[in-house]
Formats: structure tokens, C-alpha cells, sequence
């Protein structure tokens, strides 16, 4: 399970990591007094459980403005799926099950 939360500090350096690992990064936006947030957190925990090649990059959109801001983020939470750095497999606001997340990447893969 690869699930980093970052900052301002180590956001580039961690998805840089991942994609030059070959990972499909799920990038979530969200807030600790968000309840939707919460439980888009178990299912992107039981997604990256079972599939070594995702990695989960969370973002606190409390704690990280800068970020949310770069990527237009305005509606909690929201996820973008990338394939690789140029390449966007899905973006989504709310909540969706890791069944059909993975759905999802297996149908752009």
C-alpha cells in the first residue's frame, strides 16, 4: 500500500517518485472536516490494498492551498487518476467505490 500525504515541501519530489516508479498515482484532494473525504480515504485504502501499481498522493487542502489552487480544485474531495505525468485517466469530485475506480483505470488502460 503506497498512500503519501504531502505539502507544499515534497509534492513534486513524491509524484515525480512515483510516476519515474511506472505507478498509476490516484491524486486526493481533501480536508480532515470533510466526511465525504473520509470515506473516499477507506476506499482508495482498500483500492491501493489490492493493486501494487496504484499509489495514492493525498492532499489537505487545509493545510496545502497552493496545490488545490494549481489544480483548480474546488469541491471536496476530488481525485484526478494519472496513467503518467502527461497523461490524465479520469477526474472526478465525491465519493466512488474502489470497484469502480478500478473499473475505471482498467478501462483507459
Amino acid at each position: 500500500m503506497r498512500i503519501f500525504e504531502v505539502d507544499e515541501e515534497n509534492f513534486h519530489v513524491v509524484m515525480d517518485g512515483e510516476f519515474s516508479r511506472g505507478q498509476i498515482v490516484i491524486l486526493k484532494f481533501g480536508s480532515e472536516f470533510c466526511e465525504a473525504c473520509s470515506a473516499l480515504d477507506m476506499e482508495l485504502e482498500q483500492l491501493s490494498s489490492k493493486n501494487d501499481k496504484i499509489s495514492i498522493v493525498a492532499v489537505n487542502t487545509d493545510q496545502s492551498p497552493e496545490i488545490a489552487e494549481e489544480y483548480d480544485v474546488y469541491q471536496l474531495p476530488t481525485m484526478i487518476i494519472y496513467k503518467n505525468k502527461e497523461t490524465i485517466l479520469h477526474d472526478a469530485e465525491g465519493v466512488i467505490l474502489s470497484e469502480d475506480i478500478q473499473k475505471i483505470i482498467d478501462s483507459r488502460l
